[in-house]
């Protein structure tokens, strides 16, 4: 599953895959790309299987966002 483009909204990051398919998660799964600036979410880098976020050190393989894996400890925003 090769990586063409990641981006992110206030609210999801969506990746979209060599194939079109595109990939969508809630953000806040990851805190650290939740809490990030938009630049900092801007600058990545893409792996055969993954993307990598160097100013947060942030990595997130395409697999672990099919399976629903989200990171330890992100918890689901209160509704406003």
């Amino acid at each position: 599953m090769e990586l063409v483009h990641p981006a992110s909204t206030d609210a999801e990051l969506i990746v979209t895959l060599a194939n079109r398919q595109k990939v969508v998660t809630p953000l806040w799964w990851y805190p650290r790309l939740l809490h990030a600036t938009p630049q900092q979410r801007a600058n990545y880098e893409l792996f055969p299987f993954g993307v990598h976020w160097p100013d947060i050190d942030e990595d997130l393989s395409i697999e672990g966002m099919l399976v629903g894996s989200k990171a330890p400890g992100a918890k689901q925003p209160e509704p406003a």
